[in-house]
């Protein structure tokens, strides 16, 4: 029994990092792409949830879609009911996900191997290398499942494992809440049918049992969702709320429906892996087709579940600065790093709502970015003097350049930090004051662009806490292609201007200055990367090297 339990715990943690490293392929690749993907069904349930069931189907995870929904919601730059149509997508697109990892391709693993390390160790390009991270990941996956089935198939007649598989047929409510835990645990609904389908098809779940888990993995999948946003602000949480009532609802109204009706699910496939899969390939379409007419009068529900907060936390005043730390730079440097970090933190908060004010003003925003603004300013002071006075004692040139670095950093936050309570407050209150709008084709550019401006700051964040060389990499390259991005985007604007289309006209100056304000703020945070390019050699003069490491 220990033996099984090491086998199968080492397949299950396979399964659970080549399903993340495919994820992390698409992510670092073509997230650009995927956004644009999600924002592409705007205005319409049906397209917004086929946009879902795609970028989930790329990203291998229903929760990797609800995060970016989540950040959309954030920034109000999404209506509600559409955030819930590409959650109800996303669920079907991992099913399908699923589905297609359980086909019978294990010939097809030595060449995925082969041609996906060549790509990811050789590749200089960022999209190659990363479609050879996503082509190694799936071949892992593919391995995970065969090494799953090589841990089952002994145990068919164990009377311990006859044992527990009988107490979960006969208690399919203790099943169901089994497959929750087990999907909340792996932190994937993907792995955790993968799991339960293929040990199912080896003889060692019954069917019962197992439709049982693969119905409360979709619960579980739910929860996940909900419990990484429970410090967003409300209007993302409740499209995540809405899809966890929807989806644990119905999936608890399917598993009474199969312990009570007992329908014959070979009308789903031959084999029991088939039925299984089928059903939890159905069930998510049946819960798209049945939730998705609703979305709007649901969010109404979500929102009275989840109200707006009656009195908005100010900013905290605690500071990582010790003054007692000055005798030691290193531990000095430590705490200096920390509310560094605590600036951008801050500034990912001012950033977040602010494009939103562009169409929905709201007097609570703009006070609360003003309150982060003058945090961050005290901030930058006390960042300073603290530097200052550790520059007083002896320090060598490794702590000497890091000191200034932070420094730098920070001039950068608060200049970042300016033009978001300045630059962009200020022109929404002018769009506000004047009346004028974006086109629906203008506004489409500018929240594509607020969110690429959004993920870079993350990124920025990243690497202040880890510091790690990779990311500071792929933060300089996002620094190009925005710029790339900002000059396409000032074309098609200019080529609305050129067809005469009115609404681009009345608000040009408006559309033009906020490109080149999230464009300048993108750059002001892009310094976090400089310090860390420069020590490992990735940046030659101001440029990146050519170069890209293994």
């Amino acid at each position: 029994m220990m033996a099984f339990a090491i086998h199968l715990s080492g397949a299950v943690a396979l399964l659970i990092f080549s399903v993340r490293m495919i994820r992390t392929g698409v992510e670092r690749g073509f997230m650009g792409q995927i956004r644009g993907v999600l924002r592409s069904g705007e205005g319409n349930r049906t397209a917004s949830a086929g946009a879902g069931a795609f970028a989930a189907a790329l990203l291998q995870s229903s929760t990797a879609v609800a995060m970016l929904v989540a950040s959309f919601a954030a920034a109000s730059t999404l209506r509600p009911a559409i955030g819930l149509a590409l959650l109800l997508g996303a669920d079907f697109g991992s099913a399908v996900v699923a589905r297609v990892l359980l086909l019978p391709v294990e010939a097809a693993i030595p060449i995925l191997l082969v041609v996906g390390v060549a790509l990811f160790l050789r590749s200089d390009a960022r999209g190659w290398k990363q479609g050879g991270r996503i082509l190694t990941g799936l071949a892992l996956a593919l391995v995970s499942l065969g090494m799953i089935r090589a841990a089952t198939a002994p145990l068919s007649g164990s009377p311990v494992v006859a044992m527990i598989v009988s107490y979960l047929e006969a208690d399919p409510v203790s099943a169901f809440v089994l497959g929750a835990f087990l999907a909340l645990l792996m932190h994937s609904s993907v792995a955790a049918v993968l799991m339960f389908v293929t040990m199912a098809a080896e003889g060692l779940l019954p069917l019962g049992a197992a439709a049982a888990l693969v119905l409360g993995a979709n619960l579980g999948s739910g929860v996940i969702a909900v419990m990484l946003t429970l410090s967003a602000p409300p209007a993302a949480r409740r499209i995540l709320v809405a899809n966890l009532a929807i989806r644990g609802g119905l999936a608890a109204l399917a598993l009474g429906v199969l312990a009570l009706a007992q329908p014959d699910l070979a009308m789903l496939g031959r084999l029991p892996a088939d039925q299984l899969i089928n059903l939890h390939l159905f069930f998510n379409l049946a819960v798209v087709l049945l939730a998705l007419p609703f979305v709007r009068p649901v969010m109404e529900v979500a929102t009275l579940a989840v109200p707006e907060p009656q009195h908005a936390a100010e900013a905290s005043q605690l500071s990582a600065l010790d003054a007692r730390a000055l005798a030691d730079p290193d531990r000095a440097l430590a705490c200096a790093g920390r509310e560094v970090l605590r600036m951008g933190e801050a500034l990912y908060a001012m950033l977040t709502p602010a494009f939103g004010l562009y169409r929905d003003w709201s007097s609570e925003t703009v006070r609360r970015i003003d309150v982060a603004e003058d945090e961050i300013d005290r901030m930058h002071f006390e960042v300073k003097l603290y530097i200052a006075r550790l520059r007083k004692g002896p320090m060598d040139a490794a702590q000497t350049r890091r000191a200034m670095d932070l420094v730098n950093i920070a001039n950068n936050i608060e200049e970042a930090a300016d033009r978001v309570s300045t630059n962009l407050v200020g022109m929404a209150r002018r769009m506000q004051s004047d009346g004028l709008n974006f086109s629906d084709a203008g506004w489409r550019d500018l929240t594509e662009f607020h969110d690429q401006v959004l993920a870079d700051t993350q990124l920025a964040l990243n690497i202040l806490l880890t510091g790690d060389a990779d990311s500071a990499r792929q933060l300089l390259e996002e620094k190009d292609r925005v710029r790339q991005l900002e000059q396409q985007l000032q074309d098609r604007h200019i080529d609305r201007l050129r067809r005469g289309t009115a609404i681009s006209i009345e608000s040009s100056n408006l559309h033009q200055e906020t490109l080149r304000a999230l464009k300048q703020i993108n750059s002001a945070i892009s310094y976090v990367a400089y310090p860390i390019a420069e020590e490992t050699g990735d940046l030659l003069s101001t440029r990146l090297s050519g170069g890209v490491r293994p």
